[in-house]
């Protein structure tokens, strides 16, 4: 017998996010979501490289 898997809380979140949007609003809305994920780890290494850069040179002075 296969497994049923309730998924009721699922369509609710899928209803609050996409609810009122187009096929291709959802697309541009999951393109920018990818993009906003690159550009903060993007910024958070360079935090971090920005960070090492300051301690290395405290250290040297």
């Amino acid at each position: 017998m296969p497994q049923v898997r309730h998924l009721g809380c699922d369509v609710y979140k899928y209803k609050a996010k996409f609810g009122g949007m187009t096929v291709s609003d959802a697309q541009r809305l999951r393109t920018l979501e990818a993009e906003n994920a690159k550009l903060k780890k993007l910024l958070a290494e360079q935090m971090l490289d920005n960070a090492a850069l300051k301690d290395l040179a405290s250290k040297n002075f």
